[in-house]
C-alpha cells in the first residue's frame, strides 16, 4: 500500500503510525509550492493525504484535481496522527477499495 503525503516539512512519527497499519509506502511533499508538481504526481499511489494545515493553497488546489483526474482517493487531515487516522476511518470504505483494510 502506498500514500503521498502533501503538506508539512517534517512528519515526525507519522510515518511510523502509517507503516503500523499496513502503509509501508510513503512520499512525501512539502506544502511550500505549486511548482514542484507540473501537473505530475511524483509516482503511483493508492491514496493521498493532504495535510491542510502545512500546505500552499495553489498546490493543495493542484493536488485535487490530479486526484480528481485520475480516481486517486484524497483525504485531508492536520499534521498529527490522531487527525489523519480520523480521516482515514472516516474514509474506511472509499480506502477499501484501494486495498487498505483496517481492524
Amino acid at each position: 500500500m502506498s500514500v503521498i503525503i502533501v503538506g508539512a516539512d517534517h512528519l515526525g512519527c507519522i510515518p511510523k503510525e502509517l507503516d503500523r497499519i499496513g502503509i509501508s509506502k510513503i512520499q512525501h511533499l512539502n506544502g511550500r509550492s505549486g511548482q514542484k508538481i507540473r501537473g505530475k504526481m511524483p509516482d503511483k499511489a493508492d491514496f493521498i493525504i493532504l495535510l491542510y494545515d502545512f500546505v500552499n493553497h495553489n498546490l493543495a488546489y493542484k493536488i485535487k484535481k490530479i486526484a480528481d483526474n485520475k480516481g486517486i482517493p484524497i483525504i485531508y487531515a492536520k499534521r498529527s496522527w490522531p487527525s489523519i487516522y480520523l480521516s482515514i476511518l472516516e474514509h474506511r470504505q472509499e480506502l477499501k477499495k484501494v486495498g487498505l483494510n483496517l481492524l
